[in-house]
């Protein structure tokens, strides 16, 4: 599953782009560095946004995060599964320009995996959607949530992100919204994929 994605959308273009959702948008620990960053892997920290308060109806803020929980046997929680599951806590949405999934060397002889980009289809950049909680032993972290795949993400695995479009930020930190109606693959043609 997706254990790396970029992020190298600048801070003022985040802001703008939020800015058509209508939900304010803070930063309760102050403006982040947000470094392009052309991959960030597990354990990595980067930017998420969630709800400022119980509902985004007290609008929404932006916090610097660890990507991934210890699970068990110690191994890391990145991602998890959204099927079936009534998802209304600890909503967040994961900014990033691209995500990457990894398929079988071409060519047997090379043992490294291909690496594939994914980019949502006219946006520069989009969001993953995720869920955080605070964990004892590494602070507040959060996961990327996955679904079945679609069409575009089929022929290189068996699962994929849950990638939301500008129209589903604020309805994804709705906990009144229901997470099934968010948590499925986009139509084909939504995603496209170039080698990395």
């Amino acid at each position: 599953m997706c254990n790396e994605a970029a992020r190298r959308i600048a801070l003022g273009q985040l802001r703008e782009d939020w800015g058509q959702t209508r939900i304010p948008l803070s930063f309760p620990e102050g403006l982040p560095n947000m470094a392009p960053l052309d991959g960030f892997r597990i354990t990595d920290h980067t930017v998420i946004i969630r709800a400022a308060g119980a509902s985004v109806e007290g609008g929404a803020e932006l916090v610097t995060r660890r990507w991934s929980w210890p699970g068990a046997g110690g191994k890391p929680v990145y991602n998890f599964r959204s099927d079936g599951r009534t998802l209304d806590k600890g909503r967040c949405l994961i900014p990033v320009d691209q995500f990457y999934e990894f398929t079988a060397p071409e060519d047997p002889k090379i043992k490294r995996k291909t690496k594939w980009a994914f980019r949502l289809v006219g946006h520069d950049w989009f969001c993953i959607a995720g869920l955080w909680r605070s964990e004892a032993s590494v602070g507040e972290a959060f996961t990327m949530l996955t679904c079945p795949p679609g069409a575009d993400m089929e022929p290189y695995h068996s699962r994929q992100v849950v990638v939301l479009g500008r129209d589903d930020w604020g309805r994804w930190l709705d906990p009144a919204v229901p997470s099934a109606q968010l948590c499925r693959p986009l139509p084909a043609g939504s995603l496209t994929a170039a080698r990395a």
